[in-house]
């Protein structure tokens, strides 16, 4: 009878060596940013409803941002995931690194180059309008550092104007003009877009206009009773524009590249929703409120004084919220609006590249 041998460790030993190597080759993959090219490449320019952790020295980085996830201050102005977050987890891949962050974090699922803060041209904020936001996604790609096949399955998401509009009728005092600037911003947008798809995008989502007049900022005057006509009527002048040139560069290109992201009609949509639960329920949260403000007029969400101490409020629950602070959306808003979005994201699916 021959007996069976068990495998002694010299025996295992070439098979170890080899186990050891492919480990620590992978994890090389992950630390250095090597990654397989036929994964889905998400890149983001924009302002801070897309900004997951460019805006340093911001309130993006300071509480109470991030309380509801990931539970500390992260980059986001939010108190948890924003737009960027939900698009990515649709397209089944992490959020993309923040291009200010590039150095210490993996490069596998893309990058997002966007701002909080920035527009479409310079605003109040010191910081990289979409122009120079696609300049340096354009040198990536003459380094090398992300490749024509990196793009062949790649999408972008675009995401602008609020701030250009705030910054507009903070320099001019008023809105004269406004269908004059509005010309200029979508002009401009449309250079952005043609130079995002020359570069190798394949598939390119642009948010419309969020509806400004149900900001917080601009309900606050009513009591945060009801949305400001006025101000919306700007959002929809521009989101009219916007849709009818993508519309036009599709059919100049001869497919769908350019996907819309009708932020304006989902903003809306979410807060009649849950105006109607309140309507049912009054122990809701109205949803023109910002969950986080100032204790008093000349204090702001994540304020606090000389001596540290906090001068602002949170609201017991962000998680049935809207609106974050007198801008920003609570991660609550970005789900439901994100849901809302679930036909247009379906666009960017890669078998419709």
């Amino acid at each position: 009878m021959v007996m069976k041998q068990t495998p002694s460790i010299i025996t295992l030993l070439p098979f170890l060596f080899l186990l050891a190597i492919f480990t620590e080759v992978e994890g090389a993959k992950k630390s250095y940013g090597v990654f397989d090219s036929n994964s889905v490449k998400l890149f983001i320019f924009g302002d801070s409803y897309v900004d997951t952790g460019n805006f340093l020295n911001s309130g993006a980085y300071k509480p109470p941002s991030g309380i509801t996830f990931p539970g500390t201050p992260a980059g986001r102005l939010s108190d948890g995931r924003i737009l960027t977050d939900y698009i990515a987890s649709f397209l089944k891949i992490d959020s993309p690194v923040p291009y200010a962050l590039r150095n210490y974090s993996s490069l596998q699922y893309g990058m997002n180059f966007a701002h909080g803060g920035t527009g479409i041209f310079n605003t109040l904020v010191d910081g990289p309008n979409m122009t120079v936001q696609i300049d340096s996604f354009e040198t990536l790609i003459q380094q090398n550092v992300y490749t024509k096949p990196d793009l062949e399955s790649s999408v972008a998401l675009v995401n602008a104007a609020g701030n250009d509009y705030a910054t507009y009728t903070t320099k001019n005092g008023s809105i004269q003009d406004i269908p004059v600037f509005t010309e200029s911003l979508i002009k401009q947008m449309t250079l952005n877009l043609r130079r995002i798809h020359s570069l190798g995008v394949r598939k390119i989502a642009v948010g419309l206009l969020q509806p400004l007049g149900c900001l917080p900022l601009a309900t606050q005057v009513s009591s945060y009773d009801k949305c400001i006509d006025f101000f919306n009527v700007i959002s929809q002048n521009h989101s009219q524009m916007l849709l009818q040139t993508v519309q036009e560069l599709n059919q100049e290109i001869g497919k769908s590249v350019f996907v819309t992201l009708d932020l304006y009609k989902s903003f809306l949509s979410t807060i009649e929703t849950m105006q109607k639960k309140r309507a049912e329920n009054s122990t809701l949260m109205n949803p023109l409120q910002p969950c986080c403000a100032g204790v008093s007029a000349e204090y702001n969400c994540g304020s606090v004084d000389e001596i540290g101490e906090k001068k602002y409020i949170v609201c017991e629950k962000p998680e049935l919220s809207f609106f974050w602070d007198t801008v920003h959306l609570c991660q609550n808003g970005w789900y439901e609006v994100s849901m809302m979005l679930q036909s247009s994201l379906g666009q960017l699916s890669e078998k419709n590249f």
